[in-house]
């Protein structure tokens, strides 16, 4: 078996945990999107093409609070700017792939994805970019085919989902299994805890506003921390 294979089968038992969660995070992502007023066209084309649940949550929970489309627009950009923070950091690794693997990479980079790829990445950099893109490709190939799937299911089925079940348990979990590993520096926890506390003390903002204003916070202080740690390098 080719080493690059391997990595592929790597990946792909890497991202495998992450289907316990997608499935019901897919689902109740279906079943809020028709209730507020989305039809299956336009919530399947927001699963497929955004592929991010997270904003797109935040997007649909403001449209149903009545804000302005823009409104939505900008909410979905913002929590999605950790994206460009993943993209720096998985360029060390990818960046000499040829550009049309970039684009397929930019368009499965998920949290999930991310999470798992740059975990094994980190820990093995001389990996040949073949092999480091086949792991991460493995670590999306079940995830992707399950969110479009479970959106579907809770488009159809969702209201008769008994509301015991809690399909909302998978979305803290998902990102607490996802954030845990990663808080491993200085900047990192600084960029969290100033998340938090943002989030908590502007919850009152109209529109779930306070996201913006929090993710640029924390951006901005994992930034300056760890400007100030190389500084003092």
């Amino acid at each position: 078996m080719s080493s690059t294979r391997t990595a592929y089968i790597r990946g792909l038992w890497a991202g495998a945990p992450f289907l316990v969660m997608a499935a019901p995070f897919g689902m109740l992502f279906g079943v809020v999107a028709s209730e507020a007023g989305l039809d299956l066209f336009q919530t399947m084309a927001m699963s497929i093409i955004v592929v991010a649940g997270a904003s797109q949550f935040s997007a649909v929970q403001v449209l149903s609070d009545g804000a302005p489309f823009y409104i939505a627009v900008l909410t979905g950009l913002a929590v999605n700017m950790r994206m460009a923070m993943y993209s720096a950091s998985l360029a060390p690794h990818l960046g000499k792939a040829v550009r049309s693997q970039r684009v397929i990479a930019a368009y499965f980079m998920i949290d999930q994805t991310y999470g798992v790829s740059i975990l094994e990445l980190d820990k093995k950099p001389d990996m040949p970019v073949s092999e480091k893109l086949a792991y991460f490709f493995g670590t999306a190939t079940l995830i992707f085919p399950l969110w479009y799937v479970a959106t579907l299911v809770g488009i159809l089925v969702g209201n008769t989902i008994p509301p015991e079940y809690a399909l909302d348990f998978a979305v803290p979990i998902m990102f607490i299994a996802l954030v845990a590993p990663n808080l491993r520096s200085i900047p990192h926890l600084a960029a969290a805890v100033v998340s938090v506390a943002v989030s908590l003390l502007l919850v009152w903002m109209p529109y779930n506003m306070w996201l913006m204003v929090a993710a640029v916070a924390a951006m901005i202080t994992g930034a300056e921390v760890e400007r100030q740690l190389e500084a003092r390098k």
